[in-house]
């Protein structure tokens, strides 16, 4: 059925274990987990097409492209060349390795596979339906056509977003570090090295970095840094990026525009309560450094299927207190501290003298950390 809305009406109130709030890949994922224990999982998003708004580049790092079964068609080439520039554009230091270090996914693709990998494990999935308020044990939401309805669920997911309604309601935190992104998408001319062009400018990207990632088949080029920063709009920003982007080959008509909030304050301390919990970029599981949020999205919706798990099996919604992340957090402690000092390079000037130390051996050394990493999200040891 792909990413399509489930046919037939909705009664205007239903009983379901778990609303999961957000048709995301995370929200998605932790649906088809759960669903696949024999719990009752609906999932409700206010977009009848999910293939559209995209709000993420799509890179997969190679520790996902290990751990999880993503569909083969919907990836890109493999790319292993990491190549950062200072705002001069002169002497970039190249990184090569000799892994396949990441995969650009087919988004709108994706998500359609994720969604029949929920459907079939006996999920609903809702599309075209709004999500408008919990209290009492009941969501409140609204069809495309404006006919309200009422979902009674045991527990409430947030896989809506940045700016999570969800956690709102719950209680719970909310993101308060953002970053805003821009990003067009074009057809590749194709080339001979795939690579993943960085571009660290204070003004084109205030407080974090621009990129071009050719993988030969399709071409990103975008934009992120604080919104308050940019002081004509961040699609001002991106078309300046795009006069003097390294690794841009002559540009046609673009495919995509995608575009949206990123935080990076870390997860977030409180993501759950006794009434449900947070997943995805709502719980603030996207890398404080490097902005990457796939890979966090996927491993802390399989933390969250096995919580909710225990609480519907054993009727104890305290188990939802093993969804901790304030014991999480203390793994980004150093992250955020190069996160916050990125944010202090306001001038070029300054960001040439800083990324002088990316041509020493240890800079070289540290980059090579950071991309090729083979850490990934932080969750518990198994008990």
């Amino acid at each position: 059925m792909g990413a399509g809305r489930d046919a037939g009406a909705v009664s205007a109130a239903w009983d379901t274990d778990v609303l999961v709030v957000g048709a995301g890949l995370a929200g998605l994922h932790v649906a088809a987990l759960l669903a696949g224990r024999g719990h009752a999982v609906s999932v409700v998003d206010k977009r009848t097409d999910l293939g559209r708004a995209v709000r993420t580049t799509g890179i997969f790092v190679r520790r996902t492209l290990d751990d999880f079964a993503l569909p083969e068609d919907r990836l890109g080439p493999p790319i292993r060349r990491v190549a950062l520039y200072p705002p001069s554009l002169r002497r970039p230091v190249v990184l090569d390795s000799d892994r396949d270090e990441f995969r650009v996914g087919d988004m709108p693709g994706l998500y359609a596979a994720f969604t029949d990998r929920a459907r079939e494990a006996g999920a609903r999935v809702l599309l075209g339906t709004r999500y408008a308020g919990y209290a009492d044990g009941a969501a409140q939401l609204v069809g495309s056509d404006g006919a309200p309805s009422v979902a009674h669920a045991r527990f409430v997911v947030g896989a809506d977003g940045a700016r999570s309604r969800v956690a709102r309601d719950l209680h719970l935190d909310r993101n308060e570090r953002l970053l805003v992104g821009a990003e067009e998408v074009f057809a590749s001319a194709g080339t001979e090295v795939p690579a993943f062009h960085c571009v660290l400018h204070p003004r084109l990207a205030p407080g974090y970095l621009g990129w071009v990632v050719d993988d030969g088949e399709h071409v990103h080029l975008g934009t992120a840094g604080y919104g308050s920063r940019y002081p004509d709009g961040v699609w001002r920003a991106m078309r300046d990026l795009a006069a003097v982007a390294p690794g841009l080959p002559s540009r046609p008509d673009a495919v995509e525009r995608r575009g949206g909030p990123i935080p990076v304050g870390g997860l977030l301390r409180r993501i759950s309560s006794p009434r449900g919990l947070l997943v995805g970029d709502a719980a603030g599981a996207v890398s404080p450094l490097t902005a990457g949020g796939l890979d966090p999205c996927l491993r802390l919706s399989e933390h969250a299927a096995d919580a909710l798990d225990d609480a519907l099996t054993s009727g104890d919604a305290g188990a939802l207190r093993s969804y901790d992340g304030a014991a999480l957090r203390r793994r980004f402690r150093g992250r955020v501290a190069m996160r916050r000092a990125m944010g202090l390079v306001r001038s070029p000037g300054a960001m040439e003298a800083t990324f002088a130390a990316l041509r020493t051996p240890p800079g070289q050394r540290a980059a090579r950390s950071i991309f090729f990493a083979d850490r990934s999200f932080p969750l518990p040891a198994p008990v």
